[in-house]
Order: C-alpha cells, then structure tokens, then sequence
C-alpha cells in the first residue's frame, strides 16, 4: 500500500500560492469546547423529546442527546480526527475574486500519470470534506502515485469548515460558489476539463460548473451523471450527481412505470417534504438567526445538525455517535455553523433554482445514481429530463451522505462512471 504523502505532489501546472496545511485546533479551543458543553444543560424531558414508541418524528430525543453529550465530553478524542484529516495531503489557496478573497482549502490526491483525469468531489450541508476520505483511502489501497488513473480535489466550500467566508457586502450565491471552485480547479492546472460529482449543495454546484464554466467536462451527482467524452469549446466535460431536487417532470403523468423502490421513495419524498423541510425554510428565511444559536454553544449544534445526520441516512446504517461528533467538532471548531447556510435562499421559496431549471440542462454527458434512503429520491427517468443522462446506477442501500454511508459503492459508481465518459483502462 502506498504512504499517503506519496500523493500529494502538486500537478507540473499548479500555481505557486497553493500552500501544504496541516490542521491543528489549539488546545484552548478545545478546553473552552469541553467547558461549554460541561455548562449546557440537556432540556427536561417531555413528550416530544421522549416519545414512547421511541421515535423522532417530533425531532431529536432526548435519551440520545444526554448520550452523545456525555460521550462528546469523557470518551471523544478531537486529536485523533485531527490525525485522521492530516493523513492525506491538505492545502490551502487564496482565490481572488470579485467578491474578495476566498481562502480555498481542499484535500488532493494527485496522480504521476501524465493522461490523469481531474475529477472534483463537492459536498453539501450539513456535510464537508470528511464525506470523502474514506473514498481517498479506498483509491490509496487500489492504486499508487504512478497507476492512479485520476486527480481528486476534495474541497470545502466557502463558508464551510476549513474555507471561511470572507466578510462581503453582496449575497452568495451558488453561482458565485461554482466560480470559486472553476478558479480553483484552472489553478491546479486543470484548465483543459474536469469531471465534477456532487450531493446536496454540491450536486447544485456541480450542475452550475457544468452549464457556465466549459473547463467542466462532466457532473456526477449523488443524484446525478454522466457518460461518454464530450467536447464543448474543445474542452472535455462531465458530470456526475447523487441528488437532484426537481419537480415532476410532463413527461411523468403514470408512475406505473416506475419500480416498487422508486414509488416507495416518491411516498417517502412527499412525507419529508411535508414534515422535514421546515429546516430548510428557516436557513433560506432567517439564516442570520438560525446562524447565532448555531455558533453560541456546541450542544446546540449538535441537537440541529446531529439530528439531519441520523434522519436523513439509511435506516439500516446509521452513523454512530463519535462519527456524527466528529463532523459537529469540526463545524463548531471552524465557527461555521453560520456561514454555511447561504445555499439554501436560492433551495427554496421565491428564489429557488432547482435542478430542472431550463437554464441549466445539462448538454454535456451526466450521470446519476440512486440511493434507496436518498431524502428526495428521484427517479432515473424524471432526472434525464435536466440532462444528457447517460449513466446511471440504482443501489438498495445509502442515503443522503452517498460517499460517506457507502463509500464502497461511492466510489465504485464514480470509477464507472469516469471509465465510460473517457474509455479510460483504470486497470
């Protein structure tokens, strides 16, 4: 097997600013962490938050949260997240921009290869880079530096985690946010076409790049993707995407068409979209509010967003406990509770663009793949209307984190995917 450091060799064509990083949290963030969550107290129990049938249809429980709070303050260990992180290669890059400054960090894994094809994984909230390390490690078993048929850029986004938001006098948007990653992708020298795979907010972005920014070759979403080479202003261009937040298209008057899973997941989109959106109402309305409870105590954060980490994954998998405070450490220790909300006041209400927005169908080869407990599982059918569908995988298993339930299957699909849009010999 090879060293992780034996992939991070930045391409012959990278800028010079891109600058190796190495996270270290300060040991008084994290004394002052433990202190606050030692000071919060955990809310009485009643009936909503201690439902006899053991439920959460009325939110998080409260058995639960007395849980993962003590675990979070006698057993967890941040370091060895920390170490976790630093065992792949991480920089750190300034993006100018009209909008200011973005310091960009991502993780890479960089091929010797000389025909390597750049591919660009993009999460979503309340995810970040860590949905796909265990993908990294899967490719670092497969492969080594010199048979490494890719280039793989795990950003965060700006606002997320390990990007901050710089202070602006202008919204953001999630064209704005698909302009900083392009810049990033031309500044590692991938100027001549890229692959790009998204979820959530990623699968957005991932349309974004495909449609206004030609060095783009293809789009793999968690809910999308694509097939076969493409040629757009003489650039290469994919996408692949695991989400894809649409209406019903004309087209799909019966759904008598459709498999007992895909209907079975049409009833369970209609019940979330009924009963766990308000959320998302809350983040596009009052982010700025949601935002200061977020960011003034860690247990708050953690009754939030561990509560969409449970719901929102497959049943039959669920995330443990030290997994789900890994990923709210990393929120509360970068203060980016706040400012990773700016996505969803152009998700929803009068704003919205949603994936089958005519602006953006997708002309250049995409791809899709299905997870059975995806939260908005939409069927491969109604997705080719937004694209030129021409890949696609249907999975029984893995839900709204693909790359981070199953990152076997993950990254199986994406190898597929990037094989056929390119007849590339990944053997």
């Amino acid at each position: 097997m090879s060293q992780p450091y034996e992939f991070g060799s930045l391409p012959s064509g990278a800028a010079s600013n891109i600058k190796p990083f190495n996270l270290h949290i300060p040991e008084s963030a994290l004394t002052r962490m433990k202190d606050l969550l030692n000071l919060s107290p955990v809310a009485d129990a009643i009936y909503e938050n201690s439902l006899p049938d053991s439920g959460r249809r009325l939110g998080l429980r409260r058995d639960w949260l007395v849980e993962a709070k003590r675990v979070w303050e006698t057993e967890f260990i941040w370091r060895n997240t920390e170490d976790r992180i630093n065992s792949s290669s991480n920089f750190r890059i300034p993006i100018d921009d009209e909008l200011g400054t973005f310091d960009t960090h991502f993780v890479g894994l960089f091929s010797h290869r000389p025909d390597a094809i750049p591919i660009i994984l993009l999460h979503g909230w309340p995810g970040s880079f860590l949905e796909f390390l265990p993908t990294l490690d899967l490719l670092k078993q497969k492969y080594t530096p010199e048979t490494l048929p890719y280039h793989v850029v795990v950003p965060s986004l700006p606002g997320y985690t390990l990007s901050p938001m710089p202070l602006m006098n202008h919204d953001f948007t999630q064209m704005d946010a698909a302009r900083i990653m392009d810049k990033l992708m031309q500044r590692l020298g991938f100027g001549k076409g890229y692959v790009a795979q998204g979820g959530d907010v990623g699968s957005r972005v991932a349309r974004v790049l495909a449609v206004d920014h030609p060095s783009c070759k293809g789009n793999t979403q968690n809910r999308l993707t694509t097939d076969c080479p493409n040629i757009l202003n003489g650039v290469y261009l994919a996408v692949h995407l695991n989400f894809c937040f649409m209406s019903r298209p004309a087209s799909a008057k019966d759904d008598s068409t459709l498999s007992d899973v895909e209907q079975d997941g049409l009833k369970r989109m209609k019940a979330w979209q009924a009963q766990g959106t308000a959320y998302a109402l809350e983040h596009a309305t009052k982010p700025s509010s949601i935002g200061f409870a977020l960011n003034s105590n860690p247990l708050a954060m953690l009754a939030w967003i561990g509560e969409k980490l449970m719901d929102w994954t497959d049943p039959n998998h669920q995330f443990s406990i030290p997994t789900i405070l890994e990923s709210i450490s990393l929120y509360w220790l970068t203060a980016s509770g706040h400012s990773s909300l700016w996505s969803y006041r152009h998700s929803f209400g009068s704003s919205a663009r949603p994936h089958d927005d005519p602006k953006y169908h997708i002309k250049v080869p995409m791809g899709y793949s299905y997870y059975r407990y995806e939260i908005i599982p939409i069927p491969a059918d109604w997705v080719a209307t937004t694209g030129n569908l021409v890949f696609t995988e249907k999975h029984d298993k893995g839900g709204h984190f693909a790359a981070w339930e199953q990152p076997e299957v993950f990254t199986a699909d994406l190898e597929a995917f990037v094989k056929q849009a390119w007849g590339l010999d990944t053997q």
